[in-house]
């Protein structure tokens, strides 16, 4: 399923942060997005996700075709890591938490709570929820803060696993993602009434 976003506009908390936005992406391909803090990259991918509404202009892909990886990494402390994710795969009518446990090196932390992993070890499986959504479209917001160089190389295989299968990708990111894929930089699509106030919170991109 191709993504397609076209002449679109966006605001955080009422204000216009990107406007006339226009990329497509296809089965099997990554696009990063690029700019400064503050830009809007994160409230495009929300509003891609579905999360916020747009202000104007299309979007192709349904929000239920689209998995979205945030900053935080939405895990519930109390249970398991094996336990977040056999929740999230029931949420999203899957079964494959094994795999996602597998690609993302957590099976010795199975049983482990979520409140007891480093924030490497949290990150990691954030992450590897997008592999229980069974959603083609992965839209995801600096996914590899937190990772090691390894756990970086095992994002990117999971991210080329995912292409493979004829997935595509959205990545929100400062640094190199490690893996092949264009660049889009939003700084030319900064809205105009925001152009003189500076830069925002970087959890709020």
């Amino acid at each position: 399923m191709e993504l397609r976003v076209t002449n679109l506009s966006v605001a955080r908390a009422g204000v216009p942060v990107l406007q006339g936005v226009s990329f497509a992406v296809q089965p099997g391909e990554a696009l990063v997005l690029r700019g400064p803090n503050g830009i809007g990259k994160t409230t495009l991918l929300r509003v891609i996700a579905g999360l916020q509404p747009a202000l104007s202009g299309q979007i192709s892909a349904h929000d239920q075709m689209v998995a979205y990886g945030a900053h935080a990494d939405g895990l519930k402390s109390t249970l398991t890591v094996a336990e977040n994710l056999d929740f999230w795969a029931a949420v999203f009518g899957t079964d494959t938490a094994g795999a996602a446990l597998a690609a993302f090196q957590l099976e010795t932390l199975a049983h482990r709570p979520a409140a007891q992993l480093s924030a490497g070890q949290k990150r990691r499986l954030g992450l590897a929820r997008l592999l229980v959504t069974g959603r083609p479209i992965w839209a995801l917001d600096e996914p590899t803060v937190s990772l090691d160089a390894h756990a970086v190389q095992m994002f990117a295989t999971v991210i080329a696993a995912h292409l493979a299968s004829g997935g595509l990708a959205l990545i929100a990111s400062h640094v190199d993602v490690g893996l092949p894929a264009d660049h889009f930089d939003l700084t030319p699509y900064r809205a105009k009434s925001t152009a003189s106030l500076g830069a925002f919170d970087a959890a709020f991109e």
